[in-house]
């Protein structure tokens, strides 16, 4: 098998399923945000889509399941769709088990939650007390407090935490999985002096390297951090020598096209990046490199979508479009994929030869010129 990614349009809203060339599975986010009741909704069904995968595959579970952080546009329907471990009403036979839930560490340590966030933290507690199925994303002294005040012991469930700079364990690329997860964040813990957790700078940011055929390719998942955090991520990870880390031949753009993941201003026609982030961007992405923005369709110049403060924001699209341009790859928008008959998931499949793309769940191939690698020629 060779491993493969899907994307899914869903609006301003995340969902990816790598499958891996051993047959695993992992899904980064669930968002079931369409409008059931909605015909023109372009949203895809994605409770349908992603059962009618599983059982194609003969499987009733995910391998694992990382909920970058807990915003309604990463984890909406979590509860209706999962089978949980921490309460007997969310375990029907018609949900899906997890095998290793992933998450950041806010999604143990906030407070106050509600819907989909506070069953995520329930269920991450759960597990981790328990002592598996779980793995936190943070630094363990974050954690230690937690954990003294849960009377838990320290030694026996730090394994379950992982750090940035460090690698998901389980997975290998020189082995059957012929991929390897590397964590850039959350690094640090940030809050204000009320401990009001910023959710989109402790979410979950990483690379994944995928092994086929002798070469390496690589998926940079960006989550929803801003320009702020992405210096901190290349500063950090220069500083410890680690740049490999940081290339990327398929990338999943930072919040939605939001301006604010490149720099501080929108800017008239195209936001200007700070440096660290044009320096991912532009030195970091290989030869016929993909971006990917999961929003809706990028606004018209002077229409009344176009003068909204929420992404996706034209400006921030024709950087993007720039980039793509001069490595000759792509930038694709998720909501500008379906079509009102049948909107489906899209993706691309890792071949010994680089990124090629593909489309729907029957994974035929999108034209002939698709067939041809899109990324790490």
């Amino acid at each position: 098998m060779t491993a493969k990614i899907h994307f899914f349009p869903l609006g301003n809203a995340d969902t990816q399923r790598i499958d891996l060339a051993d047959g695993r599975k992992i899904l980064v986010d669930y968002a079931n945000t369409r409008n059931s009741q909605d015909s023109g909704d372009l949203r895809c069904d994605l409770p349908k889509e992603l059962k009618l995968d599983l059982r194609k595959a003969g499987r009733t579970h995910y391998d694992a399941v990382c909920i970058t952080h807990i915003d309604s546009d990463h984890c909406k329907g979590f509860g209706e769709f999962f089978w949980l471990e921490h309460a007997k009403k969310y375990q029907s036979d018609d949900r899906i088990k997890i095998d290793e839930l992933w998450v950041p560490a806010a999604a143990v340590l906030e407070e106050n939650l509600k819907g989909d966030a506070r069953l995520i933290r329930a269920e991450a507690r759960h597990r981790f007390k328990k002592g598996k199925g779980v793995r936190v994303f943070s630094r363990p002294k974050r954690m230690k407090k937690w954990m003294e005040d849960n009377e838990l012991d320290y030694e026996k469930h730090k394994h379950l935490i992982v750090t940035a700079g460090s690698l998901v364990p389980g997975y290998k690329k020189e082995e059957s999985a012929q991929a390897e997860f590397f964590v850039h964040c959350p690094f640090a813990w940030r809050s204000d002096e009320n401990t009001v957790i910023d959710r989109n700078e402790e979410s979950i940011v990483m690379q994944v390297t995928f092994r086929e055929g002798g070469r390496d390719s690589y998926l940079l998942l960006g989550s929803d951090v801003n320009h702020d955090t992405i210096s901190a991520i290349v500063s950090l990870t220069k500083s410890h020598g680690n740049e490999d880390r940081l290339l990327w031949d398929l990338l999943k753009i930072c919040h939605h096209c939001s301006y604010k993941a490149l720099g501080p201003e929108r800017g008239e026609d195209q936001t200007k990046a700070t440096p660290d982030v044009e320096w991912l961007f532009e030195t970091q992405g290989r030869e016929r490199g993909v971006m990917v923005s999961t929003s809706w369709k990028i606004p018209e110049k002077g229409t009344e979508d176009d003068k909204d403060k929420q992404p996706p924001h034209r400006q921030a699209a024709n950087y993007y479009r720039s980039v793509a341009e001069a490595l000759d790859g792509d930038f694709v928008v998720t909501m500008e994929k379906p079509s009102e008959a049948k909107p489906r998931p899209f993706g691309f499949k890792i071949t010994a030869q680089g990124v090629a793309a593909i489309i729907g769940a029957s994974m035929v191939s999108t034209s002939v010129a698709s067939e041809t690698p899109r990324a790490g020629c």
